[in-house]
Parts: structure tokens; C-alpha cells; sequence
């Protein structure tokens, strides 16, 4: 009897014990559920605030009246989409359109083949002062655009680029060229010499191994100076305010301007208008978004 009951006794608890819930040790680094609760709701409350002001625009962009943005309460009652159909019927909104993309496309493509190949002949080659040379670059941006615009109109002028689409884009390539060098040259550093050399062994000329090997290694660096470009290139205003001397030739940053006047500002325009410019910036961001995070994390670790 009583060994049968021994038995019995370590059998039930041998099978309570394996019922019970297993607790998992914690590995090192792993959080918690707390911790993990106040990572998911700080990543929330910082997604809201950051597309609070894109909301705000958009909300303000359906009001109907132009001083709604005083009393926000009332747009509620009056949305409308009258804005957009305006701005798109009754303003240059196409030929502003055609002057950014003519802009940007020049200047993203003339000033990152600049940019890159200058990048890579630093990275590569060593030539007298080639180290002063990056210096220098950086040193060109220390001075502020009101300073340059002068000196930079009489130039233009005496080469017959004012109000030409060519002569914007120059300009612009000279403000992105020295730190899209800089990016590239660091992203170039990454990629190993033995690539170079084999180019060489294959009978490949420089410049044929830049392009035809060091080029699609270098693709999330470009997108990264691509996307910085294209945003320098869209949002500029002082440059293209000054050259750009015919209504059909501003672009967005310029044609956003004509909804001001000395005494009236039609912001509800200004807010359809804007929200209608984001949609070639979100595009391409969308295009480039899978090598922004590996262009700028890779690029950034040699220099």
C-alpha cells in the first residue's frame, strides 16, 4: 500500500508539474512586455506629430474661404474640392509643373555623374592635393546665396543663360555637387580596390571599370545623393526666383508665390497648391525608398 502510494503521489505531481505553464528565461537583450508596450506607443505619438503639419495642410486645403485657417471649425461643415479644381483650371499649375521636372531631372542627373565621378576619383586616385581638393568643396558652402547670386547673375548673363532652364540647373548642380562628392566618395571607399583591379585584368579602361563595375555597386549611394538632389533641386527658391524671369518658366517654389500679395495671401490656394506638389516628391521617394537606408548607414562609415 504504501509503495503504491509513493508512486501515485510522484505521478500526479510529475504531471501537475508538467501542465503548468513553462516560464521562458528572457534572453539578453530581449524586452519585455512593458518595455515593448512603450516602444510601440512612443513609435505612435511620434508618427502623429510627424503627420500632424501634412494633415493640418491637407484639412486647410478643403476649406473654401481663404481665412479659414482662423476659424478651422467651420471647414468641417464646408469641405470642398474647389480648390484643387481651381488651381489646376485657372493657373499656370501645368506649365510650373513642366519647368520643376525639366529642372530637376537636369539637375539630379548632371549634378550626381558629377558628383559621382568626382567621389570616385578621390577615392581612387591620388594626385596632388587631392585631399585639399574635399576641403575646398566644403569651403564653397560656407557662403550664405545672397552673397552668390550676385556674382553668379553677371556670369549668366555674359553667357546668355538668364531665364533658361540650362543656367538654373547649373546653378543648382553647384550647391549639390560638393556634398553629394562628399557621400559618394565615402561610399566608393566601401567598395574593395580588388574590384578595381580585376576590371583592369579583363582590359576594362577606368573609367570602363567606374561604369560598368563600381556603378551598380554604388546604387544605394546614388539613390541617397539622387533623392538629395531631387529635393534641392524642388524646394529651391532664391536661385529660381532670380533667373527664371518668364511666368512660364517658374516652378512650384515660384509659382507659389503668385497666391501672395501685398495686402492678400490666398492660402487656401497656397494649401491645394501644396498638397499637389507633394505628389512627385512621394512618387519618387517611393522609387528610391529600398536603398535610402543602406546608402546613408554604408556611406557614412568611412570618409
Amino acid at each position: 500500500m504504501s509503495t503504491t502510494t509513493v508512486e501515485t503521489s510522484a505521478a500526479v505531481t510529475k504531471q501537475s508539474g508538467a501542465d503548468a505553464p513553462r516560464r521562458r528565461a528572457r534572453r539578453r537583450g530581449e524586452r519585455g512586455p512593458v518595455a515593448t508596450l512603450g516602444t510601440h506607443a512612443t513609435l505612435i505619438v511620434a508618427s502623429l506629430i510627424a503627420f500632424f503639419p501634412v494633415g493640418w495642410l491637407i484639412f486647410l486645403s478643403l476649406g473654401p474661404d481663404k481665412d479659414d485657417y482662423l476659424h478651422p471649425g467651420h471647414i468641417w461643415h464646408t469641405m470642398t474640392l474647389d480648390n484643387y479644381s481651381f488651381v489646376l483650371q485657372h493657373t499656370s499649375f501645368f506649365d510650373w509643373l513642366k519647368s520643376t521636372l525639366i529642372v530637376v531631372a537636369g539637375t539630379t542627373v548632371i549634378g550626381v555623374m558629377i558628383a559621382a565621378t568626382t567621389g570616385y576619383a578621390v577615392s581612387r586616385m591620388r594626385f596632388p592635393g587631392y585631399k585639399k581638393f574635399m576641403w575646398v568643396l566644403l569651403l564653397t558652402q560656407m557662403f550664405p546665396i545672397a552673397v552668390l547670386i550676385v556674382p553668379m547673375y553677371q556670369i549668366m548673363s555674359d553667357l546668355g543663360l538668364i531665364d533658361t532652364y540650362l543656367g538654373l540647373i547649373l546653378i543648382n548642380s553647384t550647391t549639390i555637387v560638393p556634398y553629394c562628392a562628399w557621400l559618394l566618395k565615402g561610399y566608393f571607399d566601401t567598395i574593395p580596390f580588388e574590384i578595381d583591379e580585376a576590371g583592369r585584368v579583363d582590359g576594362l579602361t577606368p573609367f570602363g571599370t567606374f561604369v560598368r563595375l563600381i556603378l551598380p555597386l554604388a546604387r544605394p549611394g546614388l539613390a541617397v545623393a539622387a533623392f538629395y538632389a531631387f529635393l534641392t533641386a524642388f524646394g529651391e527658391v532664391a536661385f529660381a526666383s532670380t533667373f527664371m524671369l518668364s511666368d512660364d518658366k517658374y516652378t512650384f517654389a515660384v509659382g507659389l508665390q503668385s497666391f501672395i500679395s501685398e495686402h492678400d495671401a490666398q492660402r487656401n490656394l497656397m494649401a491645394a497648391t501644396a498638397v499637389l506638389i507633394a505628389i512627385p516628391v512621394s512618387i519618387f521617394f517611393y522609387l528610391v525608398q529600398k536603398n535610402l537606408v543602406t546608402g546613408l548607414t554604408v556611406g557614412g562609415t568611412k570618409g
